[in-house]
């Protein structure tokens, strides 16, 4: 799901949070491996530091919103003090989505049968158009049913937010739940 894997570019490791877009090429690198749903040529794509900086700011946005959707549980903790307020968010969200009109296209390949597909309106930068395709995943994320499963994983270390996918799903991973288990149990076999 894009929104996930857009928020989930902050992410953490042993030594603390990591910043998969915290320079060019890191943005570079990741609008590329998500080139079809960013609307991109993947080869030719290559983000600059105006770019990046617009979508850093997008992405605290819709982490802030994804703070609030997770509440009263508490927010990643990764970024939670760098977060926008929230009234400050939801208008940044909402016109970034809105900056790039999107229209039915019907497209009819030779061999097959026709199909829509939904494509921005009037000719717009590479920049618009992987912002409002970000904006766009997060509104469908949060205005859905997938928003009532969103969480927080509480793993220690780990930043990411999650969609729980069964009543007893605590982490984002089963790495994560194996860590969680084993702080667990050093805590008990330490107290005694």
């Amino acid at each position: 799901m894009l929104a996930l894997e857009f928020v989930s570019t902050v992410r953490a490791n042993r030594t603390g949070p990591v910043d998969n877009l915290a320079d060019a090429d890191g943005m570079t690198t990741w609008a590329r491996e998500h080139a079809e749903p960013l609307g991109i040529d993947a080869a030719s794509f290559v983000a600059d530091e105006a770019l990046r900086a617009e979508v850093v700011e997008l992405r605290q946005a819709v982490r802030a919103l994804f703070a609030r959707a997770v509440s009263p549980d508490q927010p990643s903790n990764a970024d939670a003090h760098l977060l926008p307020p929230f009234a400050e968010a939801l208008p940044l969200v909402n016109a970034t989505a809105a900056a790039v009109p999107l229209a039915p296209r019907l497209d009819w390949p030779a061999d097959g049968a026709p199909n829509i597909a939904i494509v921005p309106a009037e000719p717009a930068s590479a920049s618009a158009r992987i912002r409002a395709a970000l904006a766009a995943a997060a509104i469908e994320l949060l205005a859905g049913p997938a928003r009532e499963r969103l969480r927080t994983c509480h793993a220690p270390r780990c930043v990411l937010y999650y969609l729980k996918e069964h009543v007893r799903q605590e982490w984002c991973s089963v790495g994560c739940g194996n860590r969680a288990r084993a702080a667990r149990h050093y805590l008990q076999h330490k107290a005694r």
